[in-house]
C-alpha cells in the first residue's frame, strides 16, 4: 500500500498546498476518518519541528510528543479537530482547531487545557448495566451513568481517565464555532434552531461579532469562551 497521497485529492482541512508537489504523507487509517491530517505534517510543514520521517519518528520514539495524553504514536497517525498536541521538552501545548475556510490550525494552550480535550456527540446508545455510550466525532466512545447528554451537544474528556469533566448542551444561546461550508472558523451564538420536518438536516441561526449565518447543524460545534482566542500556527505544506 502505498504512503504518499495526492495533494490535489487531500481533504480541505489539510494544512498543505496542493500545487507544489505531486505528493504528500497519506495519514494511517484511525481517528477523524479521511479529514485526519497525518501528525508528520503538523511536525514538519506547520511547525517545522522536523525535517523529515526520520527525525519524527526519533522524536516520537522519545516521547517528546504527546497526542491526547499518549506518547505511543505513530509519525502517520491522523490528527484532527480537538485533538491536543503536547511537546514535552519545549513545554508546549496546542490544540487543533478549525481556522478559516475549515483548514484545521494550531491554538497555542496552557497545560492545564492540555489535560482534557473536546468531543461533539454525534449520537448515543444504551449499553449493557443500563449505561450510555456517547459516540464523539473522532471515534471516540465514552460510557456514562446518566442520561444527561443528546446529540449535538460537547464534552470535555479527562486524557488520563476519559471522564467526562465538562458538558456544553446544544441550545439556543450556546457559543458554537463552524467547523465545515462557507463559514467554516466562525464562532457566534445559536439564535435559533430551525427543525426541518421529515429526514432532512435542521438548520441552525449563528449571530456572530459581524452579523449572522445559517448553516447545517451537523457543521457546528459547541465551545465555551475558553476555546475563544490564542495565537493560531497555521502553515503550508511546501
Amino acid at each position: 500500500m502505498t504512503k504518499h497521497q495526492k495533494r490535489l485529492s487531500v481533504p480541505k482541512s489539510w494544512p498543505v498546498e496542493r500545487k507544489t508537489e505531486t505528493f504528500t504523507v497519506k495519514a494511517d487509517s484511525g481517528p477523524h476518518g479521511e479529514d485526519g491530517v497525518p501528525l508528520i505534517i503538523l511536525l514538519r510543514d506547520v511547525l517545522g519541528y522536523v525535517q523529515s520521517r526520520k527525525e519524527a519518528r526519533y522524536a516520537l520514539d522519545q516521547g517528546n510528543v504527546l497526542v491526547n495524553g499518549d506518547e505511543n504514536v505513530a509519525e502517520d497517525r491522523p490528527i484532527g479537530m480537538f485533538d491536543i498536541l503536547a511537546f514535552t521538552e519545549r513545554d508546549e501545548h496546542y490544540r487543533v482547531f478549525p481556522d478559516e475556510g475549515g483548514r484545521l490550525a494550531l491554538s497555542e494552550i496552557d497545560a492545564d487545557a492540555a489535560e482534557s480535550k473536546l468531543g461533539k456527540i454525534e449520537d448515543k446508545t444504551k449499553v449493557s448495566g443500563g449505561r450510555t455510550q456517547l459516540n464523539l466525532h473522532d471515534g471516540q466512545n465514552i460510557l456514562v451513568e446518566d442520561d444527561e447528554y443528546s446529540a449535538g451537544d460537547s464534552i470535555v474528556v479527562s486524557n488520563d481517565d476519559s471522564e467526562v469533566v465538562a458538558h456544553f448542551p446544544y441550545e439556543e444561546g450556546s457559543l458554537v464555532t463552524a467547523v465545515r461550508g462557507s463559514h467554516a472558523g466562525d464562532i457566534g451564538e445559536v439564535t435559533e434552531i430551525l427543525v426541518t420536518p421529515g429526514s432532512g438536516s435542521n438548520s441552525v441561526v449563528v449571530e456572530t461579532d459581524d452579523g449572522s449565518f445559517e448553516t447545517v447543524e451537523e457543521y457546528v460545534v459547541v465551545i465555551d469562551e475558553n476555546f475563544v482566542g490564542g495565537d493560531d500556527t497555521g502553515g503550508d505544506d511546501e
